[in-house]
């Protein structure tokens, strides 16, 4: 029998007890009886009914993965030369399409897919896809170079990414805009609001290196148009991003088009973010 008909059954039998007029005391201690079992599987039940909400996560919302399951993407690349070990990337959420070719990473994005949360807009987007790995590492950096031949609608994109969760994320990235420019731009949310900074840049590049850095719970975005000079998009605090965080890569088209973008040449290194060299911190 199921919980919920035990716990049925074993109520009938309480109330038929009571009503009973013969041999009252028997059934008295049966009703007792009853009466404590009911309670324990009622017990039993909360506990049970409480785990699984607990375990069932909502969509979008932060997870913390078990210990015994957590691989340390950044430490495991560091160790090998600032090689990434595509195995320790995963899906957030899966794109219309994704094949990998050795080092590169194609992804195809579905249409009305996007990250925004609130802001001017007034609505809420969270279904772009977003592939990433996990790390505890407070000092780092990640490189990836983005080639976005085909995009070729406007808001089109693909770049990098740090997506704790639904209220709390960071990405850089170009969206295309028109036959004339598109937007060189990062959105920082925090707590559910969303903000972007751009630059508008020709509509005839198409390809673009960025570097994602981390010191402690700070950021610092950079891009590049051939990987070895830098040039500083943002940088920014991250509320949520206190302990274990997850960064990589994204593309998504928020209006009617598909695309492929490609992603190579992506790698670990030390923090190229360097600790600032004038004023001093203020003594907290």
């Amino acid at each position: 029998m199921k919980v919920f008909d035990w716990i049925i059954y074993f109520s009938n039998l309480a109330n038929f007890a009571v009503i009973l007029p013969n041999d009252i005391r028997i059934f008295d201690k049966l009703n007792t009886i009853i009466l404590i079992t009911m309670n324990k599987l009622k017990i039993l039940l909360a506990c049970g009914l409480g785990i699984l909400a607990v375990a069932c996560n909502n969509p979008g919302q932060k997870s913390e993965p078990a210990a015994a399951d957590f691989r340390d993407g950044v430490a495991e690349a560091l160790a090998a030369g600032g090689q990434i070990d595509f195995g320790n990337l995963k899906w957030t959420r899966e794109p219309q399409a994704c094949e990998v070719k050795g080092s590169t990473i194609e992804v195809t994005t579905a249409p009305h897919t996007d990250l925004w949360q609130r802001t001017y807009y007034h609505f809420r987007n969270d279904n772009a896809p977003v592939l990433q790995m996990q790390t505890r590492e407070k000092f780092f950096s990640f490189v990836v170079k983005t080639d976005f031949t085909q995009s070729h609608h406007r808001f089109d994109q693909c770049g990098i990414v740090m997506y704790l969760d639904s209220d709390n994320w960071l990405k850089g990235s170009v969206e295309f805009e028109n036959e004339q420019f598109q937007h060189l731009g990062s959105v920082a949310t925090n707590n559910g609001y969303s903000d972007w900074a751009t630059t508008a840049i020709p509509a005839d590049v198409k390809t673009m290196w960025y570097r994602f850095s981390r010191r402690e719970d700070d950021f610092c975005i950079e891009c590049s148009s051939d990987g070895v000079e830098f040039s500083q998009m943002r940088v920014c605090h991250m509320y949520a991003a206190t302990d274990a965080i997850s960064f990589g890569i994204y593309a998504c088209s928020p209006e009617e088009s598909s695309f492929t973008a490609v992603f190579s040449d992506m790698k670990i290194t030390e923090c190229m973010w360097k600790a600032h060299d004038g004023q001093q911190p203020d003594a907290e």
